[in-house]
């Protein structure tokens, strides 16, 4: 699809994307205005798009200011900044019909810049924003390019560094396998993966399976900026396959250094997935538009395996040990993929299995045996 055309109709992928997205960044907010209530929170979206397609469906920009708007503080403290430089104009006009000037406190910001040519975004992005103890302007930066051009690592990786900065990173997985492999795109390559470049060309090779090469795609991003930046990166993709091809074409991947921002995303992700997808270490979230147009029932529930592998892992961890489940979702979703859901299905199962002991400290009568709470006691057996 000519980049041109992209906006004439949506696509079932793309709102699902823009969806998620729009669901992300108000309780992104809500989760550092409990830790420290800064002088404005950022939506930055540097390939905006015209914020509607064609055929009416409103795209990531309309619908993160709609559900901006039902938060007062949001309303008041959210700053937005969109770049395009194709649909600056439209974007504009789409976003002021729906919200005039005053209906946020801060006006939105639109630019219409090429990334990776004009060197303020650079210089923006890279930026401390630091004041005093705590960023006073954290932010959430969506990058969704039309391919790979101008996703500079090193400086994603700066931006990130800044105490509450997220970003989402939406990818085309189809066009990066053959950029690795032409020398005209060299370039760009590095700019995506500047410490791996090489590993990444010579490990791809070893990779028996389409799946196996994506996922090193993946985490080669994900080490990408913890190499950088020397800490801890949360990263975790959530794949997209549609209706003409039974691989993945692409993927948003979401990074974070915060443990709240990793353990949002994952229920987030599993609200919107369509597959059931067992997680290990190559398969992850997934929405497949086929499963929309043609439903098929599954033979297995795919799912209920992951709740299967996760109580074995929980309970191998865990024998003989009596913990909080707040500290237990704490110490252990970091390690993997498996969202707060399936914490609390795991463990209820292992009551029901008669291999754990879980009682209330709050004195209140509850329907479940395990919530994760830090009133929800387990004892392992």
């Amino acid at each position: 699809m000519k980049e041109n055309q992209f906006f004439e109709q949506q696509t079932m992928s793309s709102r699902i994307k823009a969806s998620i997205v729009s669901e992300y960044f108000p309780k992104y907010c809500n989760i550092i205005i409990n830790k420290h209530k800064p002088k404005e929170l950022r939506y930055i979206d540097l390939f905006a798009g015209p914020g509607k397609y064609e055929d009416g469906n409103e795209s990531t920009p309309l619908l993160v200011a709609r559900n901006c708007l039902k938060n007062s503080f949001l309303q008041q403290h959210v700053r937005f900044i969109f770049n395009d430089n194709t649909y600056k104009e439209q974007l504009e006009t789409n976003f002021m019909t729906e919200f005039p000037l005053g209906t946020f406190t801060i006006n939105p910001f639109f630019s219409n810049r090429t990334v990776g040519e004009w060197k303020p975004i650079t210089q923006y992005l890279i930026k401390s924003t630091h004041v005093g103890r705590c960023n006073e302007s954290p932010a959430l930066l969506f990058i969704d390019p039309f391919g790979y051009k101008g996703i500079e690592t090193n400086v994603l990786a700066q931006f990130l560094q800044n105490w509450g900065n997220e970003i989402f990173l939406f990818i085309n997985t189809k066009r990066i396998h053959p950029a690795l492999e032409n020398e005209k795109f060299e370039p760009l390559m590095r700019d995506l993966f500047p410490t791996t470049y090489e590993t990444i060309k010579s490990d791809r090779k070893f990779k028996q399976s389409v799946s196996e090469r994506l996922q090193l795609i993946i985490d080669n991003l994900g080490l990408e900026y913890q190499k950088i930046l020397g800490t801890r990166v949360y990263y975790t993709a959530f794949r997209f396959q549609e209706e003409d091809i039974d691989t993945a074409s692409h993927y948003i991947v979401h990074l974070t250094k915060g443990k709240r921002g990793f353990d949002l995303i994952k229920t987030i992700y599993n609200d919107f997935a369509n597959v059931g997808t067992i997680f290990d270490g190559i398969n992850t979230y997934t929405f497949d538009v086929k499963k929309i147009i043609n439903p098929i029932t599954e033979l297995f529930d795919i799912g209920e395996q992951n709740i299967d592998n996760l109580k074995q892992a929980i309970y191998t961890s865990y024998c003989g040990k009596s913990i909080s489940a707040f500290n237990l979702f704490e110490e252990h979703q970091i390690t993997g993929n498996y969202c707060r859901s399936h914490y609390s299905k795991a463990l209820r199962k292992l009551v029901s299995e008669g291999l754990l002991e879980a009682s209330f400290t709050d004195n209140k009568n509850h329907l479940v045996s395990v919530l994760i709470s830090k009133d929800c006691i387990l004892k392992f057996k």
